[in-house]
């Protein structure tokens, strides 16, 4: 199968194209367009007239949440928007049969109401980044063929070999013998492993899948608690968890937002609420029961080559 990667060049395409190499003709597309090692070609945005015919599309291209607050909204609307409506009426008027779009779970909610995120949530983005997604998935869904499988995939945190983000601030902390002061706090969060995500996208590659929007996450949930435990058994070292009161935390959050400390109450809460996605109706449509990596062998290999990488 001839499949076009956009973003090939990112922390998921790379992950994409090294496991599926050997299988399939793989074509790329990407801001900047360096060769890569097995890559067909290499194509920037100004050529999609000279990309050659393509079974399959799998868009990755977009502009990451910056959770520094330091990308404007337009930037966001400009690339997850503009550059997915790009490929999208590229994809109708192609050859290609399946199209694959990465948006998120923050297309649909910054904050879970309730026990878990399922697709039947209205969505209600409060950032531009899930704005962004959540416009760049209601165009596809407005303009796609009926002759043409297309799947909107809503993926939780993506982890693997590679991987950065606030996971990498965790292990640094935890590295650093910097005890958790958070261990009263009893919250669970849902991630995705870069395995698991691999074996959705040779899933929908293999299969006939209904089209539709498919949340991706790993089986079960983990408290931050089990993520600081994880880590230091990674070290070799013992899990320092501070068991503090709950209330006196508050209280000091509180006082961050008026002394502007680094501990404020949205922080507070960004480190401490729960957010748990449902994948059942993606394992349905597969005919799985459950996920081949589980959540805690994922992380564990993630972790694992965040130490080679140190180590280094």
């Amino acid at each position: 199968m001839n499949i076009l990667i956009t973003g090939i060049h990112g922390f998921v395409g790379s992950n994409l194209f090294s496991a599926y190499k050997d299988q399939h003709t793989i074509y790329g597309l990407d801001i900047i367009t360096p060769e890569k090692e097995g890559v067909v070609v290499t194509f920037d945005w100004g050529q999609l007239d000279l990309i050659p015919s393509t079974d399959m599309i799998i868009h990755l291209a977009g502009k990451a949440h910056d959770t520094k607050k330091q990308t404007n909204e337009e930037t966001y609307f400009e690339i997850n928007t503009g550059l997915t409506q790009k490929i999208f009426d590229w994809f109708i008027n192609s050859n290609a049969t399946k199209f694959i779009f990465f948006s998120s779970v923050k297309a649909t909610a910054d904050s879970v109401v309730g026990e878990m995120l399922t697709e039947d949530v209205i969505p209600a983005p409060k950032s531009p980044y899930g704005e962004s997604k959540l416009a760049a998935e209601e165009y596809i869904l407005k303009n796609s063929p009926d002759n043409k499988q297309v799947f909107i995939l809503r993926p939780c945190m993506i982890h693997g070999p590679g991987n950065k983000g606030n996971l990498n601030l965790l292990y640094k902390l935890v590295q650093k013998g910097i005890p958790w002061p958070l261990g009263e706090f009893d919250n669970q969060r849902s991630f995705c492993s870069i395995d698991n995500l691999i074996f959705v996208i040779q899933k929908l590659i293999e299969k006939n899948i209904e089209s539709g929007i498919y949340q991706v996450a790993d089986d079960h949930p983990l408290s931050t608690n089990e993520l600081v435990t994880l880590i230091a058994e990674s070290l070799n070292k013992k899990a320092l968890i501070w068991n503090i009161y709950q209330s006196l935390i508050r209280q000091l959050a509180k006082s961050g937002d008026l002394l502007h400390l680094p501990l404020n109450t949205e922080r507070l809460k960004k480190l401490t609420e729960s957010y748990v996605v449902s994948n059942k109706k993606l394992k349905y449509a597969l005919g799985i029961e459950k996920m081949p990596v589980s959540s805690i062998d994922g992380m564990r290999k993630t972790l694992i080559s965040f130490k080679k990488k140190t180590n280094y």
